[in-house]
């Protein structure tokens, strides 16, 4: 605050704290004219009410002092004089910091425990699953769902269930969560043409137990092995160092029907899972990943 400002602001206080001091001192001295029965003689209801005149209470005057021996001791210990700083050195910035220190404090204290911890071990205690499900719901649900049941628009994955694109374990899904991953799957419309689109089509639904032509399924074999096995395998079970999912169950990142499965195939998909350590603490995404493991393990965590 530049000086001009600040004389300003301590002038305008200086104002408005005699103008009240005066007032009120000056309400305790002045004589108001009054009746002989010691009343104004301003009369109301035909006369039945009467303005009558009577000194302030006791307890009303101490109460007025003390808001104004109180206003000046404010001003005199914390700032509100302009650039006056008030002789306690009091400042909301400290006040603050101060504040957040004890803070992350008590809250380093309660994490400290569990920093020795495994996800597994973690997953058992209900304060940290609750913790990681708050946590979720605020980085996560937007393309995994509230229930972490994935999207199959955004070809996020279902998190719940036994299935894990890139392998299962507590690290795997931590590494995840920390660095992101990035699928691609090719576009093979061009490669394959129309009728090989439909043979591999047929085939690959026919993994997971759906019905085609006898002949496009055995056609559509052969194209796989010499053109989709390198990612996905020669069974269709997938590759979890690429992230290429396991085709011989039913579930589907971008949806099991004919038209997504043609769709995916034709056109590829590019799913993106970003990471998030730039933006959380390693407490954090540990947290996360721990209410993640205990809703796929949540049968296993309760024999334990």
């Amino acid at each position: 605050m530049s000086t001009f400002w600040s004389r300003w602001v301590v002038i305008l206080i200086a104002i408005n704290l005699g103008i009240a001091l005066f007032l009120f001192v000056w309400g305790q001295l002045v004589k108001i004219p009054t009746e002989s029965d010691g009343t104004t003689g301003h009369v109301w209801a035909h006369g039945v009410l009467r303005e009558s005149v009577r000194k302030l209470p006791v307890w009303w005057l101490l109460m007025s002092i003390g808001a104004f021996i109180a206003a000046i001791t404010y001003f005199a210990l914390y700032p509100g004089l302009g650039n006056f700083k008030g002789s306690l050195g009091w400042t909301q910035t400290d006040q603050f910091k101060s504040d957040t220190a004890a803070n992350n404090a008590k809250i380093e204290a309660q994490l400290q425990p569990f920093r020795t911890s495994t996800i597994e071990q973690m997953a058992a205690d209900d304060h940290i699953v609750s913790n990681g499900q708050t946590l979720f719901l605020d980085n996560c649900a937007a393309c995994h769902g509230t229930e972490g049941l994935g999207n199959p628009n955004l070809g996020a994955p279902n998190l719940i269930d036994a299935d894990w694109l890139y392998g299962e374990g507590s690290e795997t899904l931590l590494t995840s969560i920390r660095d992101g991953r990035g699928g691609a799957m090719p576009p093979l419309g061009g490669v394959l043409g129309h009728d090989g689109l439909n043979e591999v089509v047929s085939y690959v639904t026919s993994l997971g137990g759906a019905r085609a032509p006898a002949d496009w399924i055995a056609a559509g074999k052969l194209r796989f092995e010499s053109v989709c096995s390198a990612c996905h395998g020669m069974d269709g079970r997938g590759n979890a160092t690429l992230g290429a999912p396991n085709l011989t169950d039913k579930i589907w990142l971008y949806g099991g029907d004919l038209d997504s499965v043609y769709a995916s195939i034709r056109d590829g998909r590019n799913g993106v899972m970003p990471g998030w350590r730039s933006r959380l603490t390693e407490d954090q995404m540990r947290t996360i990943a721990t209410w993640i493991y205990a809703q796929g393990h949540g049968a296993s965590i309760a024999k334990h």
